[in-house]
């Protein structure tokens, strides 16, 4: 006897082919929708919502992702055209065309959409959310720069205003933000632990998404943060497990005393370099490792550096746009891979740019195939390989999940890893029709293709809607958050200008 198996629809009506076949039934579904009332548009919006529920508390039934177009990202299990992933709890069970489902199992239809790994973002400043786009016209700023800078406005002024209910918004609207558009997982570097207090604001934002992080434990501006100490404590509080969603790091740049706190409670370090000619005393004493994340290195590398990095076993993140636009410097895209390092992909601030993985797989799709071209125009011989659609989403995924020290949990489809995973659909006007997978996702998609989310197997985006969230009120929320930071800092916002103004 075959297992039962519960239908779950993945679209309005049975399939968006079947109004694709009969152009009058499009048109006459149109008029019909202007024309009746609102009630049939809120009972399929009620029995969407239920569904998503059905499937964010599966109760132990097992999930069967049917017939989609399967995008392991593992060389073990491969890819398919056409294939089943199979959920059981938070785990994947199998991956394979026609698997056996167990009785009462809950269904998906995934047919026209790729079922692939969430993306991996590692490196993010996520409480600086209610600032978005404020300073997308500025630079990093260092010494001799003038201007409303980063590190001047929004370091130097902004930080020190934020309460920690500002800290906790900007996490999670961040972690929400980003998981509506694929993203399952951060290393998370907000750098506003100005008390205690706005450090337990960051991790409740983080925990109440339901999202899984690494939360980079950071300094903030001040003398309360209790920095870098406090550690011990939240290593006791919120991180005593591995076996959840949020795990634990320190951030911190180059400091020998801070790495062996970090090491002493089992946290891995997440630096940011921008002038790798610091990392030098670190290299000369061997206290770089394999638990050490690097981030930007875009300046002062050298081979030497360079190759301490790869021996150590040590993991680089480059956030491609905001170095190119903030004056970092050049992304050591070709850097990394010279020396053997797959770099993972980062997004860096969004009081400067989007925070969609999509943005910056193309923009390190582009900028390193431009380089390499330019070389290429100029005569030089014996060039590095282009990178290729499928190389962006591996450090997408593969080496986010290794740069964020998740890569036995997350980042391929593999039977016996967590269950994240995205179902990005394709039978849309700006992707159809579906001729490569890989160039579909990185040269043709955008965020309004992530159809579904799955975080441990818990349906947390369903038919392109965030489940159990009131996004006008936190909409609401997050404004009120802006406009206190606004106030207590003296600042305005320029709506058509660059930046914010002083008042």
């Amino acid at each position: 006897m075959k297992p039962k198996l519960e239908r779950v629809e993945t679209r309005e009506g049975n399939s968006r082919r079947g109004f694709l076949k009969n152009g009058v039934g499009v048109v006459a579904g149109v008029a019909a929708a202007q024309w009746l009332p609102g009630r049939v548009s809120a009972q399929q919006s009620a029995a969407s919502a239920v569904t998503a529920e059905i499937l964010r508390n599966a109760n132990g039934r097992a999930i069967l992702l049917k017939d989609g177009t399967v995008l392991s990202m593992d060389s073990q299990v491969g890819d398919f055209e056409k294939a089943d992933v199979l959920i059981q709890g938070k785990k994947i069970v199998a991956v394979g065309p026609n698997l056996h489902a167990p009785a009462h199992s809950l269904m998906v239809n995934a047919a026209g959409m790729i079922v692939m790994p969430g993306f991996i973002d590692t490196h993010h400043h996520q409480f600086e959310t209610p600032l978005r786009s404020i300073l997308s016209d500025g630079l990093l700023g260092v010494a001799g720069e003038s201007g409303r800078t980063y590190q001047g406005m929004i370091l130097g002024t902004f930080a020190p205003a934020y309460l920690p209910e500002d800290a906790r918004l900007g996490e999670l609207v961040a972690s929400l933000s980003q998981m509506s558009a694929g993203v399952t997982t951060t290393v998370d570097t907000s750098q506003v632990s100005l008390t205690p207090e706005h450090t337990d604001a960051c991790i409740a934002g983080l925990r109440e998404s339901g999202r899984r992080a690494l939360f980079a434990y950071s300094t903030g501006p001040g003398t309360l943060s209790q920095y870098p100490q406090d550690i011990v404590r939240l290593r006791k509080q919120y991180f005593s497990s591995d076996d959840q969603l949020l795990t634990l790091a320190l951030g911190d740049e180059t400091n020998a005393d801070r790495w062996k706190l970090a090491r002493s409670v089992g946290a891995p370090i997440v630096s940011h370099i921008v002038n790798m000619s610091t990392l030098e005393p670190l290299a000369q004493a061997g206290l770089m490792g394999p638990d050490n994340e690097y981030i930007h290195c875009t300046r002062g590398g050298n081979e030497t550096l360079w190759k301490t990095i790869a021996d150590t076993g040590g993991k680089v993140s480059i956030a491609p746009a905001i170095e190119m636009q903030m004056r970092h410097g050049m992304p050591p895209i070709q850097a990394a891979l010279d020396h053997g390092i797959r770099p993972s992909l980062s997004v860096d601030v969004e009081c400067n740019m989007t925070a969609d993985m999509f943005s910056i797989m193309r923009t390190a799709f582009t900028l390193q195939r431009a380089l390499i071209n330019q070389r290429a125009l100029a005569g030089e011989q014996n060039l590095p390989p282009l990178v290729t659609c499928r190389d962006v989403i591996e450090f997408a995924t593969i080496a986010g999940a290794r740069v964020a020290h998740l890569d036995a949990k997350v980042g391929t489809l593999t039977p016996g890893k967590e269950a994240d995973i995205i179902l990005l659909g394709t039978e849309r006007i700006n992707t159809f029709p579906l001729n490569n997978v890989p160039g579909t996702i990185v040269t043709l998609m955008d965020t309004s293709n992530v159809e579904h989310v799955f975080v441990a197997g818990k349906a947390m985006k369903w038919q392109g809607k965030l489940v159990g969230v009131d996004l006008t009120s936190l909409r609401r929320q997050i404004e009120k958050s802006r406009d206190g930071l606004l106030s207590r800092t003296n600042q305005t916002r320029n709506f058509f200008g660059t930046c914010c103004a002083a008042s």
